[in-house]
């Protein structure tokens, strides 16, 4: 198989959709593989490191996605590239559909196959390829949502930790899962006073058993969640449902209950936000302000630290995207249950349930078209 990894232009987005090693093991299985010039720069990998690994070096995307029968990306495809897709075509990124019409319609339109990084599945009901991400944003969370909080940029001037004499920010998790359990450890590690919420029983279980004294957690009942709310400087949300639009939790006239230059930072902002009042940022701007309280909600967090994220996300995705390009899509998907659950859109067609749903466009079962 050809594939075809074009340089991501979505704004201060630094990963790249393959490592030199991925493109290593690719050839090595005996396939193609066409890098865009300085697709890897951000992330500190060179077209030296690439052309080393056996890749062809090409001198803009629109002749990786002429010649690559694969496109490997990290963000969704923007405008501009949603043009150069092909029938037939196969791409395999994150595409985070729900909350996105216009993509979600290009894509149809344009007769590609999409596999959705952020909805394949592993047989612990986890997201093996959202999960390093969610590490990721999960141990930034804290450190943004410190720097949004300090006076300079609008916010209550609290230092998480504290000093002697002065006591830690109050920090609020929304969520137990992959980010808000690593945003609460790195929170708990700067010294704040942490709780977490979450609506799963046993998920709260193994949080007090793993964590025990580390932080607090609590039931996140609409009731439970406002009235922490009110006492934090920091309010972090993390809350997914996989594929589907994320729920609001904090309403915008809830937002006069909240202390003067509390800060939150929507870690769900790529499903849409999980606060009413989220809008997506960057990081050249990454936040603003609303009826006195700060939100940062960069819709790419991890792009913040390329390298990690890359090497990380490129651990995570390289075995299926191997499996994609040696028996193609519809041997592999029929082989593994939990790529078939990537399978986001096909040939016009829309095959995930929860996107339909969100976006009113009717679904067909992925099942029937293998």
């Amino acid at each position: 198989m050809h594939i075809g990894c074009p340089k991501e232009i979505k704004p201060q987005e630094f990963r790249v959709g393959m490592t030199p090693n991925a493109v290593a093991e690719a050839v090595a299985h005996g396939h193609t593989v066409t890098v865009e010039t300085a697709a890897g720069i951000g992330a500190g990998f060179t077209d030296a490191d690439y052309i080393a690994a056996g890749a062809k070096i090409a001198a803009t995307a629109a002749d990786v996605f002429a010649a690559a029968d694969m496109i490997v990306k990290v963000k969704e495809p923007q405008a501009v590239e949603r043009k150069m897709l092909r029938e037939g075509q196969l791409l395999f990124t994150y595409l985070h559909l729900a909350p996105d019409p216009d993509q979600t319609h290009d894509l149809l339109a344009s007769g590609a196959t999409c596999i959705a990084y952020e909805t394949v599945t592993d047989d612990r009901g986890g997201l093996p390829l959202l999960a390093p991400m969610s590490e990721v944003a999960g141990r930034l969370a804290p450190q943004v949502g410190a720097w949004t909080l300090q006076k300079a940029n609008g916010g209550r001037g609290v230092l998480l930790g504290g000093v002697p004499g002065v006591g830690p920010g109050k920090v609020l998790v929304i969520g137990g899962g992959v980010v808000g359990t690593h945003a609460a450890r790195i929170a708990a590690g700067m010294g704040a006073d942490v709780t977490v919420l979450d609506r799963s029983l046993p998920r709260l279980r193994y949080l007090d058993d793993v964590f025990g004294g580390t932080f607090k957690n609590g039931y996140a009942s609409a009731g439970n969640t406002i009235e922490l709310a009110r006492e934090a400087d920091l309010i972090i949300g993390a809350v997914l449902v996989p594929g589907a639009a994320a729920p609001k939790l904090i309403k915008r006239d809830q937002l006069k209950e909240l202390k003067p230059g509390a800060a939150l930072v929507d870690v769900a902002i790529d499903q849409g936000g999980c606060f009413e009042t989220s809008k997506a940022t960057t990081h050249e701007n990454p936040i603003y302000e609303v009826d006195g309280i700060m939100h940062y909600c960069v819709a790419n967090m991890p792009g913040a630290v390329a390298r990690t994220s890359t090497i990380a996300l490129g651990n995570a995705t390289m075995p299926f995207m191997l499996a994609l390009a040696d028996k193609g899509w519809k041997k592999a998907c029929a082989e593994d249950r939990h790529l078939l659950n990537g399978l986001n859109v096909h040939a016009g067609q829309l095959t995930y349930a929860a996107v339909g749903e969100a976006l009113g466009i009717a679904t067909v079962d992925p099942k029937t078209l293998i």
